[in-house]
This record gives structure tokens, C-alpha cells and sequence, in this order.
């Protein structure tokens, strides 16, 4: 049995099956087939931070597979008032045939898995958000944009770097990473990024031009300048990313042909300009559906695990 936590965990080979998988899961459901290889299994969400995409993804996903999605948040159930993590993952997993969790602390998940008989998910940690980069690597395969990719990821140094760090490592392309000073990414991410890099073969540079990030690449990215739960630095933020927004002049230094990834949601005019992430809408809205695909061969793969 295998649990789903960070990419730290997955081979590159694993990585790359888990996306194949949801791509052909993609094109049956286009032809009108449904694989329904998860029938009459129950996937749990633990919903400890609110979300659109991950929610709706994941409990479509276990319908179109031939399953139940049960959605819990931390109003519905005893975890977090009281009842230990270990006993929550004890119950639930006796019933359940998979949890997803979308938390705050990545401890708390890892405590949780550690407790689970069945696999667990990482929706979204403050650390960690692997399932969104499955979207995204599946998004750039589809757009004709992984091989030979050169990423500049521009923004904070939060869960989606730390994310885009490991899947570069992992995986064997270039990633620049361009943060404001006082935001850049965690240290020991990072090296632990690096030593898997050496493997690999990926390239990883971190710094906190902007410009220099992403000149010549071939994919730019950002995130929201300010994650759930840090709505009270909100406007110190702003202050802080000044010349960080990706716009058209921002991307005129990238390779001709290269493409703007959003993981969503966008505050337009701040991480991102409107006509930029409209002229994007494309490829931005298609890598936000591929979490619903790229979830779905992750759960068929990890079922297949057991």
C-alpha cells in the first residue's frame, strides 16, 4: 500500500505512470467510456482548508469512476475537537477505501497516513501540494511543452515551490525560482531537491529577479501572492511582491512560444495580469480540469498498489 504525501516519495517512472494513466482515463471519458475500476469503493475528504477545484475534482472523479466521495469538514467530524489524529485515521480508514486530506500542518498528514489502512492523500498542505503538479506536468505533456522544459516559477517561495522543486528534481528539467527577499523557499525543500537533482540531472536556481528567472523560458508560473490563512499579511504582502505580477512584458522574455500556467485561483492585477491570464485562458482552465483527470489515475494507480 502506498500513500500519496509529497513527490519526494515517487520515482519518476511513477510519476510519469500516474499521468499516463489519467490520460487515458481523459480520452475514455471524451469517447463517452467510463472506467469504473473504483466501483463501489468510498473515498473520504477531510476538508480542514476550503477549496473549489480540489472539492469538485476529486468528488466528480470517485463518481466517474464507479464510486462515493464523502465530504468532511472539520465542522462534521471530531478531528480537531478533541479526538486525537491517530484515532480519526484509525475510524475512518476502517470504513473508507481512501482519504483524501486538505490541511493546514503537513505533520498532521503524515500522522494520519501513519495510522491509515488504506492509501492517503495529500490534497494540500502548507508544505506540500503534489496533486496540483500532476495537473500541471499533465497539462505541459498535453500542450506539447514537457520535453526539454525550462519553468520560471515567480512568486512565494510557498507549497506550490516547494512542489515545483520536487517534481523538477524528480523528473530531470530546469526550474528557476524567483522570490522577494524574506520570502524564498524552504531550506531544507530545497536541499533536499538538490540532492535528488544530482541524480536526475535537473537544473535548479533560485534567486530574486523576476527578469532574470524568466528569461528563455519555455513555461512561467505563479501562485497567489497570499495563501488561506494569511489573509492579515494581505496588504504587506502586496507591498513586498512589488515587480513581481507576470504580465505581457514579463513574459515578452521568455521563448517565443512559451506558456503561462496558474494553479488558481488568480487575483487578477496582483500575481497575475488580467489580460495576460486572459490571453492564457486556454491552457490555465485546461491544466484546472486535468486535476479532475490527473486524480483520477492517481487513484486508480494507488488502488492498484494494494
Amino acid at each position: 500500500m502506498r500513500h500519496f504525501l509529497t513527490l519526494k516519495d515517487f520515482t519518476k517512472e511513477e510519476i510519469l505512470e500516474i499521468i499516463d494513466i489519467g490520460l487515458k482515463i481523459k480520452k475514455e471519458l471524451k469517447a463517452g467510456i467510463y472506467n469504473k475500476e473504483l466501483e463501489m469503493q468510498t473515498l473520504a475528504m477531510i476538508f480542514e482548508k476550503s477549496s473549489t477545484r480540489t472539492r469538485v475534482s476529486f468528488e466528480t472523479g470517485m463518481f466517474q469512476l464507479g464510486g462515493h466521495a464523502l465530504f468532511l469538514s472539520s465542522r462534521d467530524i471530531h478531528l480537531g475537537r478533541g479526538e486525537p489524529v491517530k484515532d480519526t485515521a484509525r475510524v475512518i480508514s476502517s470504513m473508507c477505501d481512501m482519504v483524501m486530506i486538505r490541511t493546514y500542518e503537513h505533520s498532521m498528514i503524515e500522522e494520519f497516513a501513519s495510522y491509515s489502512k488504506v492509501p492517503v492523500i495529500n490534497g494540500l498542505t502548507d508544505t506540500y501540494h503534489p496533486v496540483q503538479l500532476l495537473a500541471d506536468y499533465m497539462t505541459m505533456i498535453e500542450f506539447g511543452v514537457a520535453e526539454n522544459a525550462i519553468v520560471a516559477y515567480v512568486g512565494d517561495g510557498n507549497n506550490m515551490t516547494n512542489s515545483w522543486l520536487m517534481l523538477a528534481a524528480k523528473l530531470g528539467f530546469e526550474l528557476r525560482i524567483a522570490t522577494p527577499k524574506g520570502y524564498e523557499v524552504d531550506s531544507k525543500v530545497l536541499r533536499d531537491a538538490l540532492d535528488i537533482a544530482k541524480e536526475s540531472g535537473a537544473i535548479i536556481r533560485v534567486m530574486n529577479d523576476p527578469k532574470e528567472a524568466v528569461r528563455g523560458a519555455t513555461i512561467v508560473t505563479t501562485d497567489t501572492w497570499a495563501s488561506m490563512g494569511q489573509e492579515d499579511e494581505k496588504e504587506q504582502r502586496i507591498k513586498d511582491f512589488k515587480g513581481f505580477m507576470v504580465d505581457g512584458l514579463t513574459m515578452c522574455l521568455a521563448q517565443k512560444d512559451a506558456k503561462f500556467l496558474h494553479c488558481l485561483p488568480a487575483y487578477r492585477g496582483q500575481e497575475v495580469s488580467e489580460e495576460l491570464l486572459e490571453d492564457n485562458a486556454d491552457i490555465v482552465f485546461a491544466e484546472a480540469e486535468n486535476r479532475l483527470h490527473a486524480q483520477k489515475g492517481l487513484m486508480v494507480w494507488l488502488d492498484r498498489q494494494r
